[in-house]
This record gives C-alpha cells, structure tokens and sequence, in this order.
C-alpha cells in the first residue's frame, strides 16, 4: 500500500501594509518555505501604490511627477478601480482624500472654515473621470493637485498576489490574513471542513472581541469595511451614525452603515466594494448588490431608534456558521 505523503502546517505571521498578517498553509515537504514569495509581494505593492513610502510610484504621481511608467501591478488595481468607481455611481473615488482632510477626517490637519467656495476648490481636483492612463504607461490627471489613494485595493490585492503565488506552488490549503481581510483556498486540514472566520461586532468597545457572525469559505475572499468605535451617537435620539465624504458634492453626510463585509472571487473585489458599499445610502447598496448578483454581502445599520438592523444576500445567509 502506498503511503500517504505527510501534511505539514506552516504559520507566517507579522507586520506589512502597517497592519498585521496572519498566513496559515500546508505542504508535502518541510523545505518549502513561502515566506520570501510572501515578503516579495508586500515589497512590490509597497513600491508601487504605498502612500506612506515617498519613493513609490504613487508617491512620486502625487507629488506631481509626470515621468513615472506604472507597472502591472499597479495597472491591475487602478482598472479595479475604475469599474468599481463606475458602478458606485462616483461614491468610490480613489481621488477623495483631499477632501476627507478638509472636513477633519483623514491624517492631515482639517482646514478651519469649510464653506462653498473652498468645497468648489477642493472638487477640481477631485473625481476618478480626471484621472487615466496614457499608450506609454503613464497617469495623465487634469489637475496636477488631484491626489490618488488605492489604499481600498491594495490590500486586498496584495492577498491575491500571495494566492497566486501560493497556486504557483501547488499549494492546495491555505488562509491568508491581512488586516482582517482574508483570502481562502482549499479546507482547514485540522477540521477536514471549510475555514471558518468570523465578522466582528461593529459596537464593541475599544480592548473587547465581540463576534456577530461566523462564515464558511472556501475558495473565496472576504473583506469588512466598518467604523469600528469611529461612529457618533446623536444626543437627542441615539442614533448611532457615522460621517462619509460624499465624492459628488464634496460634503460630509450621516451614514447609519456601521459594516459592510463582502465575499468575492478575489480579496481585491471584496475589499473595494466593501469600501463602495460603506459609502453609499443603504438604498443605494441594496440595489449594486441585485445588480452584481456574484457579490455577496452582509450589511450592518442603526434605524432611526438605534437599534441595529441586518441586511445579508440569499447566498451569504447560507454560508453562516451556527
């Protein structure tokens, strides 16, 4: 009888994307070690689209310099998101962070007195339809002050990099984690069952773990969009909502979407449309999602009471874990 080869279960953890990663996969052979592929993807995303690295291709596009010849990595997410900026109506916006700065609400400091005129300002660098890429490789922006920001898509698409060149090697389980987003293939060897992970609650208190859901996947990527401990109660009423910059008029508006997790083919998806859904009116999400019917969701919102309300689609309801 010939003997079964022996599975062995390797774990890679750490730090990249200023997050932490958390890689679980299996081989036949106790010599093949992945982390140098792992640590080549973060390295390639990072000199491509990193916002924090000043060297980066992104870095140097924002700051003005018209020389730069993108690679493909950074090709394959600006299409991403260009179909997800289309199909949002223009409430995904890669360009959004000069005004997320103004109103207060990004890293920079917020400008002291927002009104009309300084709105209209900020919109003429502001809009995805400003912004392509040229026959020689190159972003072409209508206004050199328009700021790119693919920090929606580039983690998840650096979690489908992994996967592919986790599929390269013949790799047949693995979960890979990072930020709380999360790529599957295969089973969980240790149960012989799909993975298991779980969605945090969106109102847990800063230091506590509260889960709302656990989803079984397999061969699918999720991602959570949420503004964890990041929304607002209304005094009078309780509501409990969150600001979203609305890309189209240039103001803040009340959301009472607190989460949105999405699963999908590939991290990249997932994690865009978990951004996009997050910023649209629940209306709004409700009917993208009957739309692009290969997406499946799970929305969490307030009423106008503050209690919470759940929204999911037919097929995540049936990938719940009791």
């Amino acid at each position: 009888m010939e003997k079964q080869p022996q599975v062995i279960s390797k774990v890679e953890q750490g730090f990249a994307l200023g997050t932490t990663y958390l890689i679980r996969y299996e081989v036949e052979n106790d010599s093949i070690d992945l982390l140098k592929d792992i640590e080549e993807v973060f390295n390639v995303v990072n000199k491509s689209m990193s916002t924090y690295l000043p060297t980066s291709d992104i870095s140097r596009i924002n700051k003005g310099d018209s020389t730069v010849v993108v690679d493909e990595y950074f090709i394959e997410v600006f299409k991403k998101a260009k179909e997800v900026w289309k199909n949002s109506g223009g409430r995904f916006d890669p360009t959004v962070g000069a005004l997320v700065n103004a109103w207060g609400f990004g890293p920079e400091k917020a400008l002291k007195e927002m009104h009309q005129k300084q709105v209209d300002s900020i919109l003429k660098f502001t809009g995805f339809d400003k912004v392509k890429i040229d026959d020689g490789f190159k972003i072409v922006k209508s206004n050199l002050q328009i700021y790119l920001d693919f920090n929606a898509l580039a983690k998840g698409y650096t979690i489908d990099l992994i996967g592919r060149k986790f599929d390269e090697k013949g790799i047949k389980n693995y979960l890979i984690e990072v930020g709380g987003e999360i790529l599957t293939k295969g089973k969980n060897s240790k149960t012989v069952k799909n993975w298991i992970v779980a969605i945090d609650h969106p109102l847990q208190n800063e230091g506590e773990r509260l889960i709302v859901e656990k989803v079984k996947l397999e061969d699918k990527a999720m991602a959570t969009s949420g503004n964890y401990r990041k929304f607002r109660v209304d005094e009078k009423t309780g509501e409990h909502y969150v600001h979203t910059i609305n890309p189209l008029t240039g103001y803040p508006q009340k959301s009472n979407v607190l989460s949105v997790s999405v699963i999908a083919n590939s991290c990249m998806e997932a994690d865009a449309y978990a951004t996009a859904l997050m910023v649209m009116p629940l209306k709004e999400a409700k009917e993208l999602l009957k739309n692009l019917d290969y997406l499946d969701a799970y929305i969490i919102s307030t009423d106008k009471d503050g209690n919470l309300e759940e929204y999911r689609t037919r097929r995540f309801q049936d990938l719940l874990v009791d």
